[in-house]
């Protein structure tokens, strides 16, 4: 179903119960286990929008091995979508993502994409609550607030106080991260099934977890500033540039807005680079959506623009073969380097 053009007042109230200022932070998170290496090289390994469909679920617990065995990966990020769009969003594929998430040697940051909660009202889906679903995807998949998965947990600062223990920050090798739950379907406000907007609980999920989005970024880049970091590094699966769909409309992107203008009004604060990694639309992409003469400055109602701020796209769905492992380097003046390494047969 088409989502329908968002009301003038419903797109107000979003932004003006952003815009009441930013509360101070509830933690700091900078080099809680001694990581903040500032002299020494990290690589960290970036995958996302896998496993889709049988094929991928069978070969999964392969591209765990090989992630484990690049001796240069340090921890891996999942940037959602751990099923495809048409599948169940079932107890038991959870618990089978989950005890691979398990495998994984290095620790593991995953952010929620949309596929496994948003957009389980569909039939095909199982006409799930989206909002229980959201609620489990949280009690399978973060059983330690305040820790990351995989077989060596490390420590991270969450915002499980807040009810949402996905959202996380923390530091390695002076480079600031944040995991961020922005997802696609308009930040999860495209309507249900057999609804013509978003529903009251609906509308209100959207607000406290974009409120407490915002917060993140801003706590992130205020240690990041306090720290000296070289950089900072934003993880979430929602594409809000996605650069394959041919005059974007504002109705399927409203959602996004305040949080495009944190991130825009922060890098700008910002001396370093800027790194955004997002999964959702599937296929490689590397830009600077809010450079000068982006039209996603005028989209967002960016007033200024930021050439400090890189996107990446990582490869996903059926097709992908390879993930993507970043590096950061201390010689590297540039800030961050990547590459994507194939998948063993």
């Amino acid at each position: 179903m088409k989502a329908r053009r968002p009301s003038v007042l419903f797109v107000s109230a979003l932004l003006a119960s952003l815009a009441i200022g930013i509360p101070a932070g509830t933690a700091t998170a900078s080099d809680q286990d001694g990581e903040h290496e500032h002299g020494n090289s990290f690589s960290f390994a970036v995958i996302g929008d896998i496993p889709y469909g049988a094929a991928q679920i069978a070969g999964f617990p392969k591209v765990v091995q090989q992630i484990n065995d690049d001796r240069q990966v340090r921890l891996v990020a999942h940037l959602g979508d751990i099923k495809d769009g048409s599948s169940v969003c079932s107890d038991e594929y959870f618990a089978q993502v989950k005890a691979q998430f398990d495998q994984f040697a290095d620790p593991l940051v995953y952010t929620i994409g949309d596929n496994e909660w948003t957009d389980c009202h569909r039939p095909s889906n199982g006409g799930y609550d989206p909002l229980e679903r959201l609620a489990r995807i949280r009690s399978v998949f973060f059983p330690w607030p305040g820790y990351t998965l995989g077989m060596q947990p490390a420590k991270v600062t969450s915002q499980a106080a807040q009810g949402i223990p996905e959202d996380v920050r923390f530091s390695r090798a002076g480079v600031a991260f944040a995991a961020l739950h922005i997802v696609g379907s308009n930040n999860s406000l495209a309507p249900w099934t057999g609804k013509t907007g978003p529903t009251p609980e609906q509308s209100a999920e959207v607000l406290g977890r974009t409120a407490a989005v915002i917060q993140n970024i801003h706590d992130t880049f205020t240690q990041a500033r306090e720290d000296h970091d070289k950089a900072v590094v934003l993880l979430t699966q929602a594409d809000m540039f996605d650069p394959t769909v041919a005059g974007a409309s504002f109705a399927d992107y409203f959602a996004f807005q305040p949080i495009v203008q944190a991130i825009a009004r922060e890098s700008a604060g910002f001396r370093g680079p800027v790194y955004l990694f997002n999964g959702d639309s599937h296929v490689y992409n590397d830009d600077q959506p809010l450079a000068a003469g982006s039209r996603w400055l005028s989209f967002y109602g960016v007033g200024e623009s930021v050439g400090n701020l890189t996107r990446v796209t990582i490869d996903g769905s059926t097709k992908v073969n390879n993930y993507l492992r970043v590096t950061i380097d201390p010689r590297n003046r540039a800030g961050l380097s990547w590459t994507r390494v194939p998948f063993t047969p």
